[in-house]
């Protein structure tokens, strides 16, 4: 216990133990532990340290930060009334519903019962008993000595369902760097940060231009993603997690590899080759990707039922060991996807990497939405509040849209959203595409696919496709400042356009893993100050009209750019440095 960095007091019985706990500062964590207690040290430091969970137990021991702490104050009345004040804090005799006999057990059970949940890790097969009698202790300690506990703690650091090119060639020996990590006192936000650095000194490799550049650019991102699946291995291995550590390994991944896409474009250009359109398509599909897997997991997040036909196909196919590592792998996740930019980078040259990442993003994209869309039109299952809140958090809609929505017509039909925000995006894409640089007619458009958006989202976003409705709503507006951008022939106008994407994309990242946390979306007064999806779209349809085939285009899109950044940027560091924030570590699957 005083490794696990407690202070052990003895209590003679329940009453004893009541007083010793009443004089701990109330900002502090507490444990009860039965002095027979046989078992693991990382069964113990699994449930008695994890910072997630207010109150957590295993057998013959139980925990409560000091949220949790009033709760466990009324449960020890509530044992004490029950057993008795002299009865002892360790007694055989106690005889609980729950299987765990203990004093801390029955607290547990206690806590369970009025309402205050108590996390109770899996263990697997690490031991953690209380034995009555003397075969019963010498049964547990023969179970103990054998498994290796250091040799349990170094597999579960590693994630459960990674990629096929984590889980073979990145785990095996990051796991190990983890321990070192630890065993020097150096905490997984170091480690994330040092991830960042070295993937900016990627970026800044690729930018030279060089033969010589590229290949230690190459090199730099591959270590940088071994740092990157360090720190998510330290922090399960010593159990420090933190709300920094879930906001810096959440949008860290997408400033590295955005960082990453930019430099090869600048060394590109160094080389004569301008790939900053395919520099920005690639980040646009990206961020569109992962807004589907973010919005269909959202819709389906509390679901009660998944009967798809395709869903059971899935369920099959996992019983055939091949097909998971293939369908993990065709999905082109981090792992993967780092390892392919970093080999080409090396080895070919930047548009041919942008070439490949189009293509195989694309294909991974197709692959991704048909299965969803299958099981959403097979499944029988009803959307929740929740998950409608969610969605129209998602949907990222600003003071038009929401003007629209509240006071302009209300669209029928569970296919409605979807099909009206489609049209909208269609026609914002196809009228870009299609009228003349800073025509009057694409402001004009722009117009309609806010009024079109607000009237998507002016009911619940409850029917089966609805959770199309956000990466709808993302692909009109990223496609739309990326076609502006490239065609208005302006210098500087696309890198422009590449910062501004980036600063939105970081927002929506935002959204999903405040939403993820449990603590809801950002604030409206944010969405509604950088505008919304609709209000953006407009505000750059503007901006070209009126500075057609001007520098002052790229000066006023690298201004709004910063602006958006500036201030989704504040807030976000805000929220994730404040005591609201999460304290969760992101165990979701590979992006």
């Amino acid at each position: 216990m005083r490794s696990l960095g407690f202070d052990v007091q003895v209590a003679a019985d329940v009453t004893e133990a009541a007083r010793l706990l009443s004089a701990v500062p109330a900002d502090r964590r507490v444990a009860l532990v039965d002095p027979r207690f046989v078992g693991h040290v990382h069964a113990l430091r699994l449930g008695l340290t994890d910072p997630r969970f207010p109150a957590a137990a295993v057998p013959g021991a139980l925990t409560a930060q000091p949220g949790a702490r009033p709760a466990l104050v009324r449960a020890l009345d509530t044992t004490t009334t029950a057993v008795g004040a002299g009865v002892p804090a360790t007694p055989g005799t106690i005889e609980p519903a729950a299987a765990d006999r203990t004093v801390p057990g029955r607290l547990a059970a206690v806590m369970d019962a009025e309402g205050s949940p108590v996390q109770r890790p899996e263990l697997g097969s690490l031991i953690a008993a209380v034995p009555t009698d003397a075969p019963a202790r010498a049964a547990a300690e023969r179970d103990l000595a054998a498994v290796d506990d250091e040799a349990v703690r170094l597999r579960s650091a590693v994630k459960a369902h990674d990629g096929f090119f984590t889980t073979f060639f990145i785990s095996p020996y990051s796991r190990y760097i983890a321990r070192w990590c630890a065993r020097r006192g150096l905490t997984p936000n170091q480690v994330t940060t040092a991830s960042l650095l070295t993937a900016l000194i990627a970026a800044g490799s690729a930018a030279t231009g060089t033969r010589g550049g590229f290949v230690a650019a190459g090199v730099l991102l591959l270590l940088s993603f071994v740092l990157d699946c360090t720190d998510g291995q330290l922090a399960r291995y010593s159990l420090q997690y933190s709300t920094l550590g879930a906001w810096l390994d959440a949008t860290f991944d997408r400033a590295k590899e955005y960082a990453y896409y930019a430099g090869l474009a600048l060394g590109a250009a160094r080389g004569g080759d301008d790939v900053w359109v395919l520099a920005l398509g690639a980040m646009v599909l990206q961020a569109c990707r992962h807004v589907i897997d973010f919005s269909f997991n959202e819709a389906n997040h509390d679901a009660v039922a998944n009967s798809s036909p395709t869903a059971a196909l899935s369920s099959r196919l996992d019983s055939v060991g091949w097909t998971v590592w293939l369908r993990r792998m065709i999905v082109l996740p981090i792992g993967e996807r780092w390892a392919m930019i970093a080999v080409l980078t090396a080895v070919t040259t930047p548009r041919i990497v942008f070439y490949a990442l189009l293509v195989g993003c694309s294909f991974a994209a197709c692959y991704t939405t048909a299965g969803r869309l299958l099981r959403s039109l097979t499944r029988k299952a009803q959307r929740t509040d929740r998950a409608a809140r969610a969605l129209a958090d998602l949907a990222d809609s600003g003071p038009v849209a929401e003007a629209v929505a509240a006071f302009g017509p209300r669209l029928g039909g569970s296919w409605s959203a979807p099909v009206t925000a489609l049209l909208a995006g269609v026609l914002m894409i196809a009228s870009a595409l299609s009228q003349p640089f800073g025509s009057w007619h694409t402001i004009l458009t722009a117009v309609v696919y806010a009024m079109f958006s607000g009237m998507a989202v002016s009911r619940p976003l409850t029917g089966a496709l609805d959770w199309l409705v956000p990466p709808i709503f993302r692909a009109a507006e990223y496609c739309t400042v990326l076609i502006l951008a490239a065609r208005s022939d302006v210098p500087g106008a696309l890198p422009a356009a590449f910062g501004l994407v980036s600063a939105v994309a970081y927002h929506h990242y935002d959204t999903v893993y405040r939403i993820r946390g449990g603590t809801g979306a950002p604030p409206r007064w944010l969405v509604r100050t950088i505008g919304g999806h609709e209000g953006r779209t407009l505000v750059v349809t503007v901006l070209a009209a009126v500075l057609t085939r001007h520098a002052a285009f790229t000066v006023a899109l690298t201004a709004f750019a910063v602006a958006v950044a500036v201030v989704v940027l504040v807030e976000s560091i805000r929220f994730w440095v404040s005591s609201g924030a999460p304290a969760v570590h992101d165990e979701g699957e590979p992006a």
